[in-house]
């Protein structure tokens, strides 16, 4: 359909109505649904519609810079719901994640469609330029590969592979040093902060760490250095990436490179020396803001995954024991509260315990896959308890990573703490409040491998500079001990873990 208009110096035009790029252009200048989960469906619906319709390509790249910045609203407003899941995933919410994989599937398509079109036509519109459509092209497969992180799920088949090969595009156009107009950061800022992400080992992390540690990413990814394959060999901290297989970078010393592909090598050994920095900053009481790190760094929490992330590309080694292919089941009890009941009480404990089979164990551990029963307080970096057969004992173990390709699978790797626990309650002086008493598990030592007992207590509730410290444990008789802490073992965003001994001191 053409109509007959007149421009402004009252010359006739001939115009051709394409009414559905107007009618996406339209719905952008409509308010967004009361809640994210809402807008979803339409927004998709517009994002799909985008494809089919015509339109000049200004109105084009105007409307597909619309729906992209109104999607990044939406994927925005979403992450704190998505934060707060627990595992495994409920079926609905993987419906709502499935669809905002789908969102941001489209949009990195669209606009990597977009960064082609612009080069062919050397655009000079700010809509339809390359960088532009590239930074955004990559920061769309950044976004799925961190939700995918959040719920513990693999990535999206063909994410790592597009996400390298967008960058490879850039770097062919030398774009890679690029920030495109409205932005502040590199395309490379984008393409190492999601590869970072992908070494920090994510099925380790809950999902309140995977998105610490991807904005602390965000911030420090320049940290990262290009390195030579020479130099990967011996470097600690160091990876490799095929730019054309499906797969994030993978540490040099857990698997060897290939001598053939056409490979690329960083380390993150400046990476880990800043991130010794910023510990000793934190410990010596310095606030999170001023060094530039995200708010949860000033926690337990914040600072176990940071130390635990440094202590990993300082001297990532080799696995200390093989692992043996197993199919036996176990039972399971979750945190602490439960661990202490089945500790004290045994068999006759009120604790819910679920069904798991092992699949395959080393002497520090074991793979884990749900069978039956319900599963309880569960995240990684919990403790559990798992006890086979006719055992007595209860192991006390760390849930060290997770992984769920749907809701009713759910994979654990456990780290065996010690091979029991003893149940004691902790009196600690709260200042102005008198005594508290908190629920806590002595973990025996081990000879040959610790010398020292370990209090495992809920996070944040002590520190390593308490003072008297009480242990009550009753057993056969009434044990009353004072103990101090001499280090901190182990921070999570679960539990604290303390190396303890007697306090000589008296009270």
């Amino acid at each position: 359909m053409t109509n007959t208009a007149f421009n402004q110096h009252g010359v006739a035009e001939t115009v051709t109505s394409h009414s559905g790029i107007r009618t996406i252009l339209l719905w952008l200048e409509s308010p967004m649904a009361p809640h994210p989960a809402d807008e979803l469906p339409s927004l998709r619906a517009q994002v799909k519609a985008w494809n089919e319709v015509g339109g000049s390509p200004q109105q084009r790249a105007l409307a597909l810079n619309g729906l992209y910045e109104r999607s990044c609203t939406v994927v925005a407003a979403l992450l704190p719901e998505l934060t707060e899941l627990t595992l495994p995933i409920p079926r609905k919410s993987r419906r709502l994640v499935r669809s905002v994989l789908d969102l941001l599937q489209m949009l990195a398509d669209d606009t990597l469609a977009m960064a082609e079109e612009g080069a062919r036509h050397d655009a000079t519109d700010r809509n339809q330029a390359p960088d532009l459509a590239l930074w955004r092209s990559l920061h769309a497969v950044a976004q799925q590969l961190m939700i995918s992180h959040l719920i513990a799920s693999p990535a999206p088949t063909g994410a790592w592979q597009q996400l390298h090969q967008t960058y490879a595009r850039a770097r062919d156009r030398r774009l890679e040093a690029a920030i495109p107009r409205g932005q502040s950061r590199k395309l490379q800022h984008i393409y190492h902060a999601a590869v970072l992400l992908g070494c920090a080992q994510p099925a380790s992390l809950t999902a309140r760490e995977v998105v610490f540690l991807a904005a602390y990413f965000e911030r420090f990814a320049g940290q990262i250095e290009t390195i030579s394959a020479e130099a990967a060999a011996t470097a600690p901290g160091s990876f490799w990436v095929d730019p054309t297989r499906d797969a994030p970078a993978l540490p040099f010393s857990r698997k060897l490179a290939p001598s053939t592909a056409p490979l690329e090598y960083f380390s993150c050994a400046r990476l880990g020396l800043l991130l010794k920095t910023q510990i000793a900053q934190l410990n010596a009481g310095t606030p999170a803001e001023e060094i530039g790190l995200p708010e949860l760094a000033s926690t337990p929490a914040g600072v176990g995954v940071l130390r635990r992330l440094a202590g990993r590309w300082s001297d990532f080694g080799k696995r200390r024991f093989h692992r043996r292919r197993q199919g036996y089941r176990t039972v399971l009890g979750t945190g602490i509260d439960g661990l202490w009941q089945l500790s004290k009480e045994g068999d006759s404990a009120a604790v819910e315990l679920s069904s798991w089979m092992i699949t395959n164990e080393s002497p520090d551990g074991y793979a884990i896959r749900h069978v039956s029963g319900k599963i309880g307080t569960l995240s990684v970096g919990n403790v559990v308890a798992v006890r086979t057969g006719d055992e007595k004992n209860w192991q006390i173990c760390m849930v060290r990573w997770a992984v769920s390709e749907n809701p009713e699978d759910l994979e654990l790797g456990l780290q065996i703490l010690a091979p029991k626990a003893v149940a004691a309650i902790l009196a600690r002086p709260v200042e102005g409040e008198g005594t508290e008493h908190l629920r806590v598990l002595v973990l025996p030592e081990i000879p040959l491998l610790r010398t020292s007992q370990l209090l495992v207590v809920a996070s944040g509730m002590l520190t390593q500079n308490n003072e008297k410290l009480v242990l009550v444990i009753e057993d056969e008789n009434l044990v009353v001990r004072e103990i101090k802490s001499i280090g901190i073992d182990e921070q999570t965003g679960s539990v604290d873990i303390l190396s303890i001994e007697p306090d000589q001191r008296r009270l």
